[in-house]
């Protein structure tokens, strides 16, 4: 869409369309990982935490990368991993940074702690010099952690996170609580930090709360990340494929000249089958199709199965329209007023609209959440079409044709059998 922008008041203000669309790797080009995660050293009841937290390391690997919407999604019931990277250059170095195992670190204060603080506020006001790491690495990592849980305060109900050591992780982490009461102990993951809670006292037997104003979720979150440094999980990549800017270009060119002679081809039959109405429903059709743009550009990664679920969304709210003005006909064959025909039209019509929406909405979230990446495209872009499109069909459409109520259109009864 090519869009002019807005002029006020001598400033120009850029349109929302001149945003343009996030697409996916089939339409942009880039390249289709599948990784092989082997869980045979993991707890059966660990499975999902472990491949959702090995999930969030790899997407905050990608991202520092400089990817922009990839998109990583776990395969549950195969243990696989799927990382699509779109319009990646360097693949090879991509892969080699994916395929590292997350290390999950312990950290304690510096001797000089406090005064590499205030050196690095002077770094900071002044924009001058480097930034200094406070804290030193210490013999406790992710080893020797064996488990990260979510729990809530009893008194607060505040979300915790629980640590639980093994062994020989639980005399190290006596002896640095221990030697570091008062004091922050750093997390990090791939080098990354974490989380920084201070340690209230010494801790004995290996078990241990992180404290802070966690949301559920992030504590949820953390926990993952944790649980994905303290039990590495394996992955082999056991795939490939690239895909070339100028194939996703021809893709996109033709899903969208196939998209415009179907969307044509749904017009012309409205109108010569059912005439004013059909012209009515032809122009709620095309207010339809800019919602649902407006609303793929900050929700949606456009793929091809993303467009095939908008196309198929059009035809359900053709479908309605169907429906409605089928019984308008009737209505107004048995000799009832305009008013009232286009009343009872959409109250008859309904019952079958919102039914059989509703059945396509029940298939699309299954196929959302138990689908692959492709799937969940076709899934979400079908998702947002039918709503809109129950919207259309009963609020924009209905609108327009009680416009006529009361003209001298109303009345010419070829315009609407």
């Amino acid at each position: 869409f090519i869009n002019p922008k807005i002029s006020f008041a001598g400033f120009k203000i850029p349109h929302y369309f001149n945003i343009p669309f996030k697409l996916g790797l089939d339409l942009q080009g880039g390249t289709h990982l599948l990784y092989q995660a082997d869980l045979s050293q993991i707890q059966t009841v660990d499975y999902n935490s472990s491949m959702q937290g090995l999930r969030d390391v790899i997407e905050r690997r990608v991202n520092l990368f400089g990817v922009r919407e990839p998109v990583v999604q776990v395969e549950q019931n195969t243990h696989r991993l799927s990382v699509d990277l779109a319009g990646v250059k360097d693949v090879n170095q991509a892969i080699q940074m994916i395929g590292q195992t997350p290390f999950l670190q312990f950290e304690e204060p510096k001797e000089n702690y406090q005064a590499i603080l205030d050196n690095n506020q002077k770094v900071v006001e002044s924009a001058t010099g480097t930034l200094e790491n406070p804290f030193q690495v210490t013999t406790l990592t992710g080893q020797y952690l064996q488990k990260a849980d979510v729990v809530f305060d009893q008194t607060t109900y505040k979300p915790q996170i629980s640590l639980q050591f093994n062994d020989e992780g639980a005399k190290i982490f006596e002896d640095l609580t221990g030697k570091n009461v008062g004091k922050p102990l750093a997390i990090f993951i791939d080098d990354v930090l974490l989380s920084a809670p201070v340690v209230q006292e010494k801790i004995s037997g290996g078990k241990a709360q992180i404290t802070g104003n966690f949301t559920a979720d992030e504590a949820k979150k953390l926990a993952q990340n944790l649980n994905a440094g303290a039990l590495p999980v394996p992955i082999k990549l056991i795939s490939q494929q690239t895909v070339g800017p100028t194939l996703g270009t021809d893709s996109l060119s033709a899903s969208l000249k196939a998209g415009l002679i179907g969307f044509l081809a749904i017009i012309l039959f409205m109108i010569i089958f059912y005439r004013l109405p059909g012209l009515l429903a032809s122009i709620a059709l095309l207010l339809y199709v800019a919602f649902v743009l407006a609303l793929f550009k900050p929700l949606v990664t456009l793929s091809l199965a993303g467009i095939a679920g908008f196309i198929l969304s059009i035809g359900m709210a053709v479908d309605a329209n169907v429906l409605i003005f089928a019984r308008m006909r009737e209505e107004l064959s048995w000799g009832k007023t305009f008013n009232l025909a286009v009343e009872e039209g959409f109250k008859r019509a309904w019952p079958s609209i919102r039914d059989g929406n509703l059945t396509t909405l029940v298939v699309a979230v299954f196929m959302f959440f138990y689908g692959t990446s492709f799937v969940k495209g076709f899934a979400l872009t079908l998702s947002i079409g039918v709503l809109v499109s129950m919207f259309s069909a009963i609020t924009v459409t209905k609108g327009l044709l009680k416009l006529f109520i009361g003209t001298k259109l109303e009345k010419i009864k070829q315009l609407w059998r």
